[in-house]
């Protein structure tokens, strides 16, 4: 069984700048994080509820439609390979505390399989 955390939808958008402020003013979210080419936002009452921003993956060669948290990815790297999938962005260790590698699951979606460092249950 894999422990899931979290999943949050990527919105690719030219300005997440602009539409930060969109979300956080119309809405009420709050910024979880903002690296510039992505922002996280989550709800001000669920802190698991959130948002992601994207507009370049300044780290990867293509751009996650969704992320999803695990507690132990690479148990899921492993099974994601075992099976054939088609693996976009390898294992990777961020400079921002994470770790994680992209797979694109049969419809064409990239997903970003993330844990953070130190994270595992």
């Amino acid at each position: 069984m894999v422990n899931v955390r979290r999943i949050v939808p990527n919105v690719r958008c030219a300005r997440p700048r602009e539409s930060r402020s969109f979300y956080c003013d119309v809405l009420g979210l709050n910024v979880a994080m903002d690296a510039g080419w992505i922002v996280q936002l989550s709800s001000p009452t669920n802190a698991t509820a959130q948002l992601g921003l994207i507009a370049d993956d300044a780290t990867a060669p293509v751009h996650p439609d969704i992320t999803i948290e695990v507690a132990d990815v690479d148990r899921v790297h492993a099974r994601a390979v075992a099976a054939g999938h088609d693996v976009v962005h390898p294992l990777t260790d961020e400079p921002w505390g994470v770790r994680r590698f992209f797979v694109r699951d049969p419809n064409g979606v990239v997903v970003n399989v993330m844990m953070h460092r130190g994270a595992e249950a």
